[in-house]
């Protein structure tokens, strides 16, 4: 995914997830990078969230989403206040550091991302049923 060689880099705020889930309660978006197929089998719960994939899957591996910031300013302003996240905060740390190089204000990357809020026993909601194997 390259470096964080940008000028953002030390302006990139990371806050743990029960810091992130106040941020959530005081009216915050929460806006998930995580791919859709991710974001349906779990996510954090949250009053305002949006999916838009940071990265998408494809056979030769992940590749950035070039209409990322395109995606995200047609649903925030770069006035909003966001907390940034995905599976584990790497792909939410580039996200955020891209965010603010754009210009939007107050963004947070949720460190530890998904996995560590399930880790915490913070609530989640699922859009598909999980699967059984018989």
């Amino acid at each position: 995914m390259g470096s964080l060689d940008r000028s953002s880099e030390s302006e990139v705020i990371t806050i743990d997830v029960k810091a992130a889930k106040g941020l959530h309660e005081s009216g915050y978006i929460y806006l998930d990078v995580r791919t859709v197929e991710e974001f349906k089998k779990g996510h954090v719960r949250a009053e305002k969230i949006f999916n838009i994939p940071y990265m998408f899957n494809t056979p030769e591996g992940r590749v950035k989403n070039p209409k990322f910031l395109e995606e995200v300013s047609a649903i925030c302003k770069k006035e909003d206040h966001l907390v940034v996240g995905c599976q584990s905060g790497v792909r939410s740390l580039y996200a955020t550091a891209d965010l603010l190089t754009a210009g939007f204000k107050d963004v947070s990357n949720m460190g530890g991302g998904y996995l560590d809020w399930v880790k915490n026993e913070l609530p989640v909601e699922m859009e598909e049923e999980p699967k059984i194997e018989l």
